[in-house]
Order: C-alpha cells, then structure tokens, then sequence
C-alpha cells in the first residue's frame, strides 16, 4: 500500500467489505453514497479514487460494481471456467461443457469461487441475480439454510435459496412469481454456493 488512509477512506473500505461479505457484491457509487451519507455520488467517486490511487482497490469501469479489494499481491486474476447455464426459474437440464475461460480479479468476490455459472431466468431477481448475470459460485456439496446454493435435481440445475426445515427441504425462489420447490432430501444435490455475480454485457 502506498499511503495511509485518511478516517473517511477507511470507513469507506470498511463500507465496501462488509457489502461485500454480506451480499458476494461490491456496492455500487449510489450505495456507498446512501451508506455513508454523502450528498451524492460524486462523493462516493471521489473517496473510491483515493482508495484506488493508494492502492487498496481496484476499479473496473467496465463491469457493474467492479470494484475490487486487492490484496496484499495486487492485481492478481484467477482464469475460471465458464460452465454453461444455469436456471433462475424452472430447474433446465445440466450443461456441464467448459464454454470457455474468463480472467476473474481476486478480491472482487467475499470468497474465491470455483467456476462461474449463467443464470437464465428471472426467479431470484428479488436477491439481485438477474437474467444473464454470471455467478460465482464456490464449489461445495454442503450448505446452510439460507445460502443461495446451485442444486441438482436429477439432471436438471438451478439456483435458489436453500431452505432446511426439520422433516423438508425446499428451494426458494427471491420472485412472487414462481412457486418454491419442495425436494425430499434424498434428491437433492449441491453442487456449490453462490459467492457473487458479474453483470456485464460482453458476458451476456
């Protein structure tokens, strides 16, 4: 790092990781701005460019909420393969091909993911996953309640949020309408959890 941070810059980091931990995305201008009671967002701008120039993010102007936490090796990516689509409304069937490889900054997400998977679909748009996003997605065969999981049904896949009752198991979209899924628990499979999402045109 290159220089120290002033109070209000570090708020402001502060601000961007713990959005980052508890949502997987980094908080856009207007976010940051309403967080931390700034007039506007130029504020917001202006804080982010002073943590960019010293060192302590990254901002890419081409994706939405690319602002990436660096660590202390920099502007390291990681290449993640790109693993077909995904379903945000009815589980489709599974596409497991490698599409092909995209250079992903670390730090960008709250934990480093495994592949990156397309949501096709509009069931958990209410959790801010849209049509066309790419998600991140940390593989795991294991998940708490309340995680939004990619789950296999069969062959089929999608991507909702895992609910664990005591006798059921349901996975819930974030959209009023589709209907939740009830899965007995022999049938369910987690193929991994959502760590955060890339909305950027190129990708769609």
């Amino acid at each position: 790092m290159s220089d120290t941070l002033t109070s209000r810059q570090r708020e402001v980091l502060d601000c961007i990781r713990e959005h980052l931990h508890e949502t997987g995305m980094a908080p856009t201008r207007a976010e940051i701005a309403t967080i931390m009671g700034f007039q506007s967002k130029n504020a917001a701008s202006d804080h982010l460019r002073a943590l960019e120039r010293k060192g302590y993010i990254r901002i890419h102007n081409d994706r939405s909420r690319g602002i990436q936490v660096l660590d202390v090796e920099g502007f390291n990516e990681d290449d993640l393969p790109v693993l077909g689509r995904v379903a945000a409304g009815l589980p489709i069937e599974a596409i497991e091909n490698v599409e092909r490889t995209i250079a992903v900054p670390q730090g960008l997400f709250r934990e480093r993911p495994t592949y990156m998977l397309r949501v096709q679909g509009d069931s958990m748009k209410d959790a801010g996953i849209l049509d066309g996003d790419l998600i991140a997605v940390r593989k795991s065969n294991m998940a708490r309640s309340g995680q939004i999981v990619v789950a296999r049904i069969d062959d089929d896949v999608t991507v909702k949020t895992l609910r664990i009752n005591k006798s059921s198991i349901t996975l819930m979209p974030a959209n009023d309408d589709y209907e939740p899924i009830r899965v007995p628990p022999d049938q369910l499979v987690i193929e991994g959890i959502f760590v955060g999402l890339i909305r950027d045109a190129d990708f769609r």
